[in-house]
């Protein structure tokens, strides 16, 4: 069975471009993520990771594409060597083999995602004093609306009908299920005040 060397890229957001992540390596498959890196429910990380087999090499551009918790970065790469899958990061030029126990190279391993982790809180912690800055001057006006007043109208419309399919309207609307769900939630509320 021919072994693969399987890439996985991930953007934070969807105006932004993966493909420079793994630009000029040579890969037999590459899964692509347009989301955050909180956690690893992500749709196409899962799919590289059911995909990986023994004898392959995962490869990521470096380890804050993988995960941004230290606990998932290290759980995923074990995982994966568990399975007889190396798990390779380009930028910061390490490999963890499968069946190769290198106590050094768990440690830096183990710092650097420790760092990715702390990157994140700083970030996330930033945002937070920006907003509160923002609010207190007064122009803090949170994030646009998903949906014009017209749209609402066609949503709250729509979700009453009998045996309305709420995934198919989500999707008409362009919008997630759960921002429609909370569309609905907000009518519920107003409706009963």
């Amino acid at each position: 069975m021919k072994t693969q060397r399987i890439g996985y890229t991930r953007v934070s957001s969807l105006d932004q471009n993966a493909e420079r992540q793994l630009d000029g390596i040579e890969l037999d498959i590459t899964f692509t993520d347009k989301a955050s890196g909180k956690d690893t429910k992500r749709p196409q990380l899962q799919a590289a990771l059911k995909h990986a087999r023994l004898g392959d090499t995962l490869i990521a551009h470096s380890m804050d594409r993988l995960a941004r918790n230290c606990e998932d970065m290290l759980r995923i790469v074990r995982e994966l060597n568990d399975k007889g899958v190396s798990v390779e990061f380009v930028k910061e030029n390490m490999t963890f083999a499968a069946g190769k126990d290198d106590p050094r190279s768990t440690l830096m391993f183990t710092m650097l995602s420790a760092f990715s982790q702390f990157e994140r809180s700083m970030i996330k912690e930033r945002q937070r004093e920006g907003i509160a800055i923002a609010k207190s001057k007064g122009v803090y006006k949170g994030g646009k609306p998903k949906l014009t007043q017209e749209q609402v109208t066609i949503l709250r419309e729509k979700a009453a009908a009998e045996g309305a399919n709420k995934s198919e309207l989500a999707k008409e609307l362009g919008i997630s299920r759960e921002t429609l769900y909370q569309y609905l939630r907000q009518e519920q509320i107003s409706g009963a005040l």
